[in-house]
This record gives structure tokens, sequence and C-alpha cells, in this order.
């Protein structure tokens, strides 16, 4: 197994809505191992600790929760993301959703620069598509995938060096989507893989078909899982449940293929909300899943006890 260069990033980010506890996510991470199971697979690792978010110099919004924040948020992260990836992957540990306009735009920034093209991967129940005229809820950890594709209407927030074309999208486990959110992702050509279709057709299919187009490129993939990829019954502590996700298996799959793979360039682990879980088994969870995007194998599965 190809050792790697890990560099741990700590995204306590709780600005993309108004559930709070995301901000503990980072530290939940670190009490669940994550350090130490990705030693133990002969990575170097690197806790770089947590980033802070810039300070705006704004006026809240009428609609759009913690504005200012976010935007600080996203300058932050950004440049954050630059600075790792020239050292190695970086696993940015939320934090809520909307870390990653500043992940994913500092890492298609970093791609730019290498003259290479940037896709990513939505592990997600929702496509988070909204821009911050169309979120009713005016939360905008459901408008990360339309900032750094480039849509309109985030003129308040840092240009983007590099926008990710739609198309350069792939996402798996959809199954909270707005009409018009999948209307205009499916017109824009992003790869979907709605629970419907891996019910019929498994979550292996899609998700190899990404990777051809990814390889076929020579393009560097971001990965970006959101605790609510997964089903609620095996991953409580989320504040935006939505029954029906990957199983424990079918998430282990995924991540064993990508590692296999030789792509994934960056991660995301976000939306996980301590407040919200079960002696820490949804952070042990992702901590597992992050090793087996690493290398960890099916019959090298810890014990674990709760």
């Amino acid at each position: 197994m190809k050792q790697r260069d890990l560099l741990l990033v700590g995204a306590p980010m709780d600005a993309g809505k108004r559930r709070q506890g995301c901000r503990m996510g980072p530290d939940a991470y670190r009490v669940a191992g994550i350090e130490q199971a990705l030693s133990d697979l002969g990575h170097a690792v690197i806790d770089l600790g947590d980033v802070a978010p810039d300070p705006i110099d704004m006026p809240e919004h009428e609609h759009l929760f913690s504005l200012p924040a976010c935007i600080g948020w996203t300058r932050a992260l950004a440049r954050a993301a630059q600075d790792a990836a020239v050292r190695g992957v970086p696993i940015f540990m939320g934090g809520d959703h909307a870390l990653s306009m500043g992940t994913v735009a500092g890492m298609a920034a970093h791609a730019d620069a290498e003259r290479r093209p940037l896709f990513v991967l939505w592990l997600d129940a929702h496509s988070d598509f909204h821009t911050p005229q169309s979120t009713g809820s005016g939360n905008l950890h459901g408008t990360p995938v339309a900032y750094f594709t480039g849509q309109a209407g985030f003129e308040a927030f840092p240009p983007l060096p590099a926008p990710v074309p739609t198309d350069r999208v792939g996402m798996i486990g959809l199954r909270s989507v707005d009409p018009a959110e999948r209307a205009a992702l499916e017109k824009d050509n992003a790869m979907l893989a709605d629970m419907r279709s891996i019910d019929e057709h498994g979550i292996k299919a899609p998700l190899m078909a990404f990777l051809d187009r990814v390889r076929a490129a020579d393009g560097l993939l971001h990965v970006s899982l959101d605790v609510d990829f997964l089903e609620p019954a095996i991953a409580p502590a989320v504040g935006t449940t939505v029954p029906g996700g990957a199983t424990e298996r079918e998430a282990h799959l995924v991540m064993e293929l990508l590692h296999e793979s030789g792509l994934v360039s960056s991660l995301d682990l976000v939306e996980l909300n301590p407040f919200l879980d079960e002696r820490g088994r949804t952070a042990k969870l992702m901590v597992d899943l992050a090793a087996s995007l690493m290398g960890r194998r099916i019959f090298d599965r810890p014990t674990r006890s709760f």
C-alpha cells in the first residue's frame, strides 16, 4: 500500500445552519482516534489543529443565517486547503457542509496550479445546489455545490479562482433533492445516483463510471462525505437525517473502491453533530470509513465497543 502524508485540518464551523453542534465535530474525530487509525495504516499523519474564520465586517443578513461567518470560513478554509494540498492529502474534519465552499475552492485552485482538473464526489442525501436566493431556510449548508460550480448569486463570497464545472461533480446517495435543484443539475450533466438507482443497480456501477472519467482526465478528486449519506440507524449524529441511506457495507465498499483508484487528493468529513450521537458511534463509524479510504482492508476491521 502506498504511504501518504495526511494532514488533519479541523473546521469547527457551525455557521451553515441554525441547529448547532457541528463545531464539536473535529474534537469528536480526534477522541474517536482518527490520527491513530490512519497512522496504523503506515501513513504519516499530522494534525494541523483547527482553522479559525477570517473576521468579516458586515451586518447580518435578514434571511441568510450567519452570512458574515460563512464568508469568513470560506476565505480561511480556501487558504488552508491550498496550503495543506502542497504537503499531502488534507482531511477536513467538520463542521457543517458549508465548509465545502472553502475546501473545494481551495482544492480547485491547487488543481488549477497543477494544471489538472478537479472533480468532486458528493456523498450526501442532499444535492446542496441552492443559491442564496433560492434557499427557503436561509441555511447556507445547502449551497456549497452551487457556489463552487460558479452559479450566480454568491457576489458576497470570495471570487472563485477556478470554478468546478458541474459535469465534474458526481453525487451518490441522493434522496432529498428539491425539484428545481435536480432540474438544474441534470441540465448541466452532473452525475446523479439516487438511492432508488442504487437499490436497483448497486452502488459500485455509478462510482466506477465516475472514477473512470476522473482517471481519463488525469484529474484530482475531492471527496465530501456527509454523515447523512448513511442510514440514520447506524449514524444518528446529524441534524438532517433522511431515512433510507447507505448501509455500513455500501459505505465501506465506496471507500475501498476509492482507495483502490488512487485518485483521492482530499476529503471532507462533515455534518457530525456529537450532541446527537450515541456513545460516539457515528464518530467511530466515520473514522472507520476514513480508514477504509486510506487502505484498511475488509478483514482488518477492529472490533468496536460502545
